[in-house]
This record gives C-alpha cells, sequence and structure tokens, in this order.
C-alpha cells in the first residue's frame, strides 16, 4: 500500500500483541487517528502473571495492568469486533459501529481450549478468571488439574500453596513435550516434594452434567474434585474473520514481516508466522511482542521495514523454582553447563539443537536476560 495515505488505523485487540502495535506505530512515526478495540473492559494487563504469583496475590489483579498506554488512541474497551470488510476497509463491532481504516492489526489473540461445554470445567486465560479461581482457592477446595504444561503446572503450582489438595492429569510426564526429559524431571521431582499427586495416562474426558462432572481416562479410571481446571491449549479467535479468506487451517498466515495483506497485519497468537518448518504460531509472550513492533513498522514503513528476527524466550515459575529459556524447547538429551553443575542447584545450561543453534536456560539463576542470550552465541 501507499504508506502516505495511512490516515487511519484500527488495532483489534488490546493485549500485549496490540499494545505493542499500537506504541510502535507511534514510535515509527504515524501521527494518525489511531483507535484500538479491546473486548475485555479491563485495561492491558500482565497475562502470564495471571498463572504465577497473582493467584496467591493479597492485592486486586487489576493492580497488575501494564503501564498507562501512551499512544494516544482512541480505545473502545468491553465491545468486540464481529466482522472486518477488506474491499471497503471497515472493521464492524458487536454494537454496530463500523470504524474504517486504511492500516489494520489483528491482534484478537486465543481462548482456552475446552473439553466440554460443562459449567463445572474451569479454565484461566483472562483477568476475570483469575479473579473467580482465586475467590474459590480461599476456600481449600479439592483441585483437578488437567494439561501437563507450563500453564498446567503453574495452575497446580498455585493452588497447592493456597493450601490446596491438587491432582494433575497429564499425557506423558509433565512438562517432557514442551521443555524436553531433563528439565521436566527438575519440575516434576519439586512439584512431587510439595505434594502434587500426578496421574499419567491417555487423552482425558470432561464428562457428566452440570454440578457433577468428572474426568474419565482412557483406563476407565474417573476423577471428581471440587474444582475441576483444564489447560489444555488454546484455540485462535479468529471466527470474526469469516468470509474475508485470511484464514488458513485457524490462523492467519503473514509474511516475515508480519502482514497478512497489504494494509492489514496479524500478530499474536492468532498470527502464523514464517518459520522454518513453514508458517506456524507461537503463542509465546515475547513472540507477540516482537511480531507486534514488525507488524507495525511494515505498516508505517512498507518494505523498507526489517522482518521479524525473532529468538524465543521463555519463563515459568512454579513449585519454588524458576526458569528462564532462550532459543527452542524442548531440549533433547543432557545440557553442558556454563555455570553450575548437575544436580538440583542453581545452573546456567546450554543444549546444542538439532539445527546447529543453542538453547541457554537459566535454572533458579538470576541473569538478565541479554547475557543469557548471549550464551546461544557461537564463539567467534
Amino acid at each position: 500500500m501507499n504508506t502516505a495515505a495511512l490516515k487511519r488505523v484500527v488495532v483489534v485487540g488490546n493485549g500485549i500483541a496490540g499494545l505493542t502495535a499500537a506504541h510502535t506505530l507511534r514510535e515509527a512515526g504515524f501521527g494518525g487517528e489511531l483507535t484500538v478495540v479491546g473486548d475485555e473492559p479491563h485495561p492491558a494487563y500482565s497475562r502470564p502473571a495471571l498463572s504465577k504469583a497473582l493467584l496467591l496475590d493479597g492485592d486486586d489483579l487489576t493492580s497488575h495492568t501494564l503501564p498507562p498506554a501512551s499512544h494516544g488512541a482512541s480505545e473502545l474497551l468491553g465491545v468486540r469486533a464481529t466482522g472486518l470488510d477488506p474491499e471497503r476497509r471497515l472493521v464492524t463491532l458487536a454494537d454496530g459501529t463500523a470504524l474504517p481504516y486504511d492500516g489494520v492489526v489483528l491482534a484478537t489473540g486465543s481462548r482456552a481450549r475446552r473439553l466440554s461445554g460443562l459449567p463445572d470445567e474451569v479454565t484461566l486465560r483472562g483477568l476475570d478468571d483469575a479473579l473467580a479461581l482465586r475467590r474459590r482457592l480461599a476456600e481449600r477446595p479439592r483441585v483437578l488439574v488437567v494439561g501437563g504444561g507450563p500453564l498446567g503446572m503453574e495452575i497446580a503450582s498455585g493452588c497447592l500453596a493456597a493450601g490446596c489438595d491438587v491432582t494433575l492429569v497429564s499425557q506423558g510426564p509433565p512438562l517432557a513435550a514442551q521443555l524436553g526429559p531433563h528439565l521436566a524431571r527438575v519440575f516434576l521431582t519439586a512439584a512431587r516434594e510439595r505434594g502434587l499427586t500426578v496421574v499419567q495416562g491417555g487423552p482425558a474426558r470432561v464428562e457428566g452434567r452440570p454440578g457433577d462432572a468428572r474426568v474419565t481416562l482412557d483406563d476407565g479410571t474417573v476423577l471428581r474434585a471440587e474444582v475441576l481446571l483444564t489447560a489444555v491449549g488454546d484455540v485462535p479467535n479468529t471466527e470474526w474473520l469469516a468470509g474475508t479468506g485470511l484464514v488458513v487451517n485457524g490462523a492467519v498466515p503473514v509474511d516475515t514481516r508480519g502482514l497478512a495483506r497489504p494494509g492489514i497485519a496479524a500478530v499474536g497468537d492468532l498470527a502464523a508466522i514464517p518459520t522454518a518448518q513453514g508458517p506456524r504460531r507461537v503463542p509465546l509472550w515475547s513472540s507477540a511482542v516482537d511480531q507486534a513492533k514488525a507488524a507495525a513498522r511494515a505498516l508505517v514503513h512498507g518494505a523498507d521495514a526489517p522482518p521479524l528476527a525473532f529468538q524465543p524466550y521463555f519463563w515459568t515459575e512454579q513449585f519454588g523454582r524458576t526458569l528462564k529459556a532462550v532459543g527452542h524447547l524442548p531440549a533433547a538429551g543432557e545440557p553442558e553447563y556454563a555455570a553450575g553443575e548437575p544436580g538440583d542447584g542453581p545452573a546456567l545450561m546450554t543444549w546444542r539443537q538439532g539445527d546447529g543453534s543453542t538453547t541457554a536456560v537459566a535454572l533458579d539463576h538470576r541473569i538478565p536476560v541479554p547475557r543469557l542470550r548471549r550464551l546461544t552465541r557461537a564463539p567467534a
């Protein structure tokens, strides 16, 4: 598109991807009319924090919002986008409003995948979910968590710390698919030492009726608890884009600068970015930030904007242990130690991956992220 004609930009989504896109548009020189649409009524907040210490924080969770926006946009919060017309360049909202645009950023993220339609099945995705769960944890209920990924394990950790009896159901060893066997063992050991009961099996089903939900495993085992919580992945929020031709296999594929089409950027959890393995979603906080910066600059500067240069960054805090990782996970085999030594103590570790890249991990080790990134670079 002719970037000189970029006078009105609409950012659909007020999470970290949308917020970063709006700020970057201004930093890149866009001085026109900017509108941010968000379906939640809350100001932007730190979503990763919801499953970590905030489950136990004594303050109201709304105190953990991100710094006030400085992009000067008109903010329309608590209203959902229902359609996009690329030909007429209009975003339509649930209240009937039609917003014209010259450029648009699609940043509507994703929602929790559910295993049933039962109201007993609890998920943790947004601020209101976290507030409701924390109120229930105050009663010290028995909790059953389905899902052995980072989110499920973080939630189980928080529930244990709140004084609850917690059982976690996982397909295979928890975290093994995400972190690799070495790191998964570290966290599983810590979880069991803290009192987590782990049940490994095949796919779990949530069955029953409202008020009497249960989890059934492949071998016929039936599990019940006062709080049944699932953490089994996410679903991109792309339904509102039906008929646009932008959605492929449930996501919006983009080019190396985050553009789906001229004038249309897609960032965050709903975007499929180019990777060595083909277009893929990378639903990480750091990925959403980097994508949003690249796409906003591309809307303003076109082909002169630099392409996305993304290096994965992941962190987790659970069962009294913390991990920061730069590079691709899972990490196979045993690590090399840049600091510390084999065992359960603090350590800096690296893994050489099959594609020639290096993954660096800080386990219970205080280190600035830029220094951790330097560990992934090959010696000169």
